[in-house]
């Protein structure tokens, strides 16, 4: 069974080298580049990698776009800012003989330099090991895109090393396009903005990060991403409010 290392990229220089340096025991490591400004591509082929460029139009069909550019038996798609650490290599290799057609791994996601187990950021299962001939993405899903496999799939116990938001001003441009996105969608389902969302949300996204999921165990850590993340529950509302006026 052959397998191929899929990297999307986008100006990714600064995390690129140590990811590949991750993943350098794969027969095939492709990056994907959309069309970088930077010195991606150069730092792509220096380290031995194929390169291969593609518009980017949205996450599900640059994946399926990168399915479709390797003849490999096995995917295994690995962002820029993602390590996979030698003992997860060495149980990725096994499976590959398996009759599971996916692999879901769970992630060690690094916030604002931290490893944060709680407040659910672990285990953060990705399907991202695919058997390319049963795998397919939902192109439906521009974000938060989600991979359709024929078959049944299971969960290795090794992490992917995730360096997630460096920083919290990061944290937050990005949480604000998810939450106009989230609202988009909640738009498209029929769901319009109710005065108690704006309250109780917030409070709900809160309690449960912070105590159902045991942010508390991370101090002040913990504290601030759960508090941060009953804003955007907020701003998700707030953002759905400018879609239509409130119902009464």
């Amino acid at each position: 069974m052959t397998l191929a290392v899929i990297i999307l990229t986008y100006n990714e220089e600064k995390h690129l080298p140590d990811c590949l340096r991750s993943v350098h025991w794969a027969e095939t490591v492709i990056v994907f580049d959309s069309f970088s400004t930077d010195r991606t591509v150069e730092v792509a082929r220096a380290a031995g990698a194929h390169v291969i460029q593609n518009p980017f139009e949205n996450y599900a069909r640059q994946r399926q776009a990168a399915l479709q550019a390797t003849s490999a038996d096995w995917v295994l798609f690995v962002d820029a800012d993602e390590r996979v650490p030698p003992d997860l290599a060495a149980e990725i290799r096994p499976v590959l003989t398996r009759p599971e057609t996916g692999w879901w791994i769970p992630r060690h996601n690094y916030l604002f330099g931290k490893l944060t187990r709680h407040a659910g950021w672990f285990p953060d299962y990705q399907l991202r090991l695919v058997r390319r001939d049963s795998a397919r993405y939902d192109l439906a899903r521009p974000v938060h895109e989600l991979v359709e496999l024929d078959g049944t799939v299971g969960h290795l116990t090794t992490p992917l090393v995730h360096l997630n938001y460096e920083t919290v001003d990061e944290f937050i441009v990005k949480q604000k396009d998810y939450a106009r996105y989230d609202a988009g969608q909640l738009y498209a389902a029929g769901q319009r903005a109710k005065p108690q969302n704006f309250v109780l949300q917030p409070l709900r996204q809160f309690w449960w990060r912070f105590v159902t999921l045991a942010g508390w165990k991370e101090g002040w850590h913990g504290l601030r991403l759960s508090a941060l993340m009953g804003y955007f529950e907020f701003e998700k509302y707030r953002q759905l409010s400018t879609l239509s006026p409130p119902s009464p």
